[in-house]
Protein backbone atom coordinates (compact mmCIF):
# COMPACT_ATOMS: atom_id res chain seq x y z
CA UNK A 1 0.00 0.00 0.00
CA UNK A 2 3.01 2.29 -0.13
CA UNK A 3 1.99 3.47 -3.58
CA UNK A 4 -1.15 5.11 -2.14
CA UNK A 5 -1.07 8.55 -0.57
CA UNK A 6 -2.22 9.05 3.01
CA UNK A 7 -5.55 10.35 1.72
CA UNK A 8 -5.83 7.38 -0.66
CA UNK A 9 -5.25 4.92 2.18
CA UNK A 10 -7.85 6.71 4.30
CA UNK A 11 -10.41 6.56 1.47
CA UNK A 12 -9.65 2.87 0.90
CA UNK A 13 -10.08 2.11 4.61
CA UNK A 14 -13.34 4.06 4.63
CA UNK A 15 -14.62 2.14 1.59
CA UNK A 16 -13.73 -1.19 3.24
CA UNK A 17 -15.47 -0.11 6.45
CA UNK A 18 -18.55 1.03 4.48
CA UNK A 19 -18.73 -2.38 2.79
CA UNK A 20 -18.58 -4.23 6.11
CA UNK A 21 -20.98 -1.82 7.82
CA UNK A 22 -23.36 -1.90 4.86
CA UNK A 23 -23.45 -5.68 4.88
CA UNK A 24 -24.23 -5.64 8.60
CA UNK A 25 -27.12 -3.24 8.02
CA UNK A 26 -28.28 -5.19 4.94
CA UNK A 27 -29.08 -8.27 7.04
CA UNK A 28 -31.24 -6.17 9.38
CA UNK A 29 -34.27 -4.98 7.36
CA UNK A 30 -35.65 -3.18 10.40
CA UNK A 31 -32.74 -0.71 10.12
CA UNK A 32 -32.92 -0.04 6.37
CA UNK A 33 -35.19 2.98 6.61
CA UNK A 34 -33.33 4.75 9.38
CA UNK A 35 -29.95 3.92 7.77
CA UNK A 36 -31.06 5.58 4.52
CA UNK A 37 -32.45 8.55 6.43
CA UNK A 38 -29.18 9.03 8.32
CA UNK A 39 -27.08 8.56 5.19
CA UNK A 40 -28.99 11.36 3.48
CA UNK A 41 -28.86 13.53 6.61
CA UNK A 42 -25.05 13.33 6.71
CA UNK A 43 -24.53 13.64 2.93
CA UNK A 44 -22.93 16.73 1.47
CA UNK A 45 -25.52 19.22 0.24
CA UNK A 46 -24.21 19.11 -3.31
CA UNK A 47 -23.46 15.37 -3.48
CA UNK A 48 -25.21 15.04 -6.84
CA UNK A 49 -23.03 17.74 -8.43
CA UNK A 50 -19.53 16.52 -7.45
CA UNK A 51 -17.71 13.23 -7.77
CA UNK A 52 -18.23 10.51 -6.61
CA UNK A 53 -21.91 11.49 -7.15
CA UNK A 54 -22.96 9.48 -4.10
CA UNK A 55 -24.68 10.72 -0.94
CA UNK A 56 -21.62 10.33 1.26
CA UNK A 57 -20.52 12.66 4.07
CA UNK A 58 -17.62 15.03 3.60
CA UNK A 59 -14.39 13.37 4.76
CA UNK A 60 -13.45 16.42 6.84
CA UNK A 61 -16.74 16.12 8.72
CA UNK A 62 -16.22 12.40 9.30
CA UNK A 63 -12.72 13.03 10.64
CA UNK A 64 -14.12 15.68 12.99
CA UNK A 65 -16.83 13.30 14.24
CA UNK A 66 -14.34 10.46 14.79
CA UNK A 67 -12.05 12.86 16.64
CA UNK A 68 -14.85 13.97 18.97
CA UNK A 69 -16.15 10.45 19.60
CA UNK A 70 -12.99 8.31 19.64
CA UNK A 71 -10.21 10.87 20.10
CA UNK A 72 -8.62 10.09 16.74
CA UNK A 73 -9.81 11.32 13.36
CA UNK A 74 -8.41 8.31 11.52
CA UNK A 75 -10.38 5.69 13.48
CA UNK A 76 -13.10 3.67 11.80
CA UNK A 77 -15.87 2.98 14.32
CA UNK A 78 -16.75 -0.59 15.25
CA UNK A 79 -19.78 -1.86 13.34
CA UNK A 80 -21.44 -2.52 16.69
CA UNK A 81 -21.35 1.23 17.38
CA UNK A 82 -23.02 1.94 14.04
CA UNK A 83 -25.80 -0.56 14.74
CA UNK A 84 -26.35 0.86 18.23
CA UNK A 85 -26.45 4.38 16.77
CA UNK A 86 -29.07 3.36 14.18
CA UNK A 87 -31.21 1.71 16.88
CA UNK A 88 -30.93 4.88 18.95
CA UNK A 89 -31.90 7.09 15.97
CA UNK A 90 -34.93 4.91 15.27
CA UNK A 91 -36.01 5.07 18.91
CA UNK A 92 -35.59 8.86 19.00
CA UNK A 93 -37.65 9.30 15.84
CA UNK A 94 -40.41 7.12 17.27
CA UNK A 95 -40.52 9.29 20.38
CA UNK A 96 -41.02 12.42 18.25
CA UNK A 97 -43.69 10.97 15.97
Amino acid sequence: MRFLSRKGRRVLRMAAWALVAGSNVAVRPSLWGIALTQLLAFARRDWFARPPYLPVPDMRYLRFRMETVYGNGDVMPPTRDLLEYLHWCRTQRQLWL
